[in-house]
């Protein structure tokens, strides 16, 4: 990582424009293909609306759980780290997946994860059985999580920015909507956690569908699954890359501070007094803003030669919402979930900026795997340390400032990742 010290030496391209126009890009699918670009769209849509509800589902009843299962607060740490985890773990192993089975059919087969281990995870009656169920529905989210940015690059290769808004506000939406409906669908359905945990995997069931009519095994057939790619990138020696470095470090600083909030903001209200109900609806809003600045930051980021001053901007309302926290967590709630909402959509521009960062879409995979194998890794500590700092000093005030202070290396590196820079001209210097 000391290489991000050292003095530019990589190419800089002229204009984004240069980008998105290059050669190398993947062709548009064949005419012969377009009918199933339908579908390719409503599974994007679907597939994004279940990468979080497994986690802010959980966050909203963590209480409820922890009681359930008997869990310390130092094991419902573990428990908020184990996304991270299962995401670093499988997540490098999708674009291996996807060169067999092509990156339809292991995001379909994800989906498919995802329903298996919502349903099963809420019965299974002990705290490791929890965590194993978890596990299967997390490595469904992590492979989709890689090859969603592969899949846009092929399929809408002109249209990388506003793909990925739409992606990127469809996840936003399903992250909202589990914080929001978790509870008092909860309530509706007897009042039983189980229950209200297990209703997820129907969301996730019906995502499988739309990914049915293009999971061919490219192989058999290059049209089928996925457009034809034109020429295909040699695998990348990726380390050699400055830019791959600094976008891994700051997806996995975003990455940090988005599940300390999904798994724990809750919690920090309802210490400060707020019900669990209304706990609930405040991380909804926190999650809400991502569902219309997920949509508007990546067209933006795209026509920007730099997205510096994003991730600047971004940054600045974390620490805004952070000071809030700490000072006044009751009184001024609904101003700090909003601020903090805004300061989490880090998440789309990270998205947004390795769909910029490589020329192909084989560049691409290898890019997203590494930024958010390595980024999700780089982020296991966090949740985990909220957890033992909460229990172990009794409050909140530790926890939150180390939240704030986690703000200025991911600003920092933001920046070097914003730069206009392609991976495949740095790891060739």
């Amino acid at each position: 990582m000391m290489a991000l010290m050292v003095s530019e030496k990589s190419t800089v391209l002229p204009d984004t424009e240069a980008v998105r126009s290059s050669s190398a890009h993947p062709e548009p699918a064949p005419a012969a293909r377009t009918w199933a670009v339908p579908f390719v769209i409503a599974g994007i849509v679907l597939a994004a609306l279940n990468l979080r509800p497994a986690i802010t589902s959980l966050g909203a009843l963590l209480e409820e759980v922890r009681d359930g299962l008997g869990m310390s607060g130092s094991v419902a740490g573990v428990l908020t780290s184990v996304p991270p985890l299962c995401f670093a773990v499988f997540g490098s192993l999708a674009p291996r997946l996807a060169r067999r089975f092509g990156p339809a059919a292991v995001v379909g087969g994800g989906m498919a994860a995802i329903a298996a281990g919502l349903l099963i995870r809420p019965f299974t009656g002990s705290t490791a059985a929890f965590l194993a169920a978890s596990a299967l529905a997390l490595a469904g989210i992590a492979v989709s999580n890689v090859l969603m940015p592969v899949v846009i690059k092929e399929w809408f290769p002109g249209r990388v920015g506003s793909m990925t808004g739409l992606y990127s506000m469809a996840l936003a939406l399903g992250t909202s909507l589990a914080a929001a409906i978790t509870v008092p669908m909860t309530e509706a359905l007897g009042g039983n956690w189980q229950t209200g945990l297990a209703v997820w995997a129907a969301l996730a069931a019906a995502a499988v569908v739309p990914w049915l009519p293009v999971m061919r095994k490219p192989k058999t057939d290059p049209g089928a699954g996925r457009p034809a790619t034109g020429r295909q990138t040699a695998k990348l020696k990726i380390t050699r890359s400055r830019t791959a470095w600094a976008l891994a470090v700051f997806f996995g600083l975003q990455a940090t501070g988005a599940y300390i909030t999904m798994g724990w903001m809750p919690q920090i209200f309802r210490d400060a007094g707020v019900s669990a109900e209304t706990a609930g609806v405040l991380l909804a809003v926190t999650m809400a803003m991502g569902v219309p600045l997920s949509f508007l930051i990546p067209p933006m980021a795209a026509r920007m030669n730099h997205q510096g001053p994003i991730v600047v901007a971004l940054g600045a309302c974390g620490l805004i919402g952070y000071t809030g926290l700490y000072f006044a967590p009751a009184a001024g709630a609904w101003v700090w979930a909003l601020v903090l909402g805004i300061s989490n959509c880090s998440f789309p521009l990270a998205l947004t900026m390795v769909g910029m960062r490589a020329r192909t879409g084989a560049g691409v995979a290898q890019l997203s795997a590494f930024a958010q194998s390595t980024g999700y890794l780089l982020s296991i500590p966090g949740p985990l340390l909220v957890g033992v700092l909460y229990q172990h000093t009794g409050g909140w005030d530790v926890p939150i400032v180390l939240m704030g202070a986690l703000l200025v290396p991911q600003i920092l590196f933001g920046v070097l990742a914003g730069r206009q820079r392609i991976i495949e001209d740095e790891c060739a210097v």
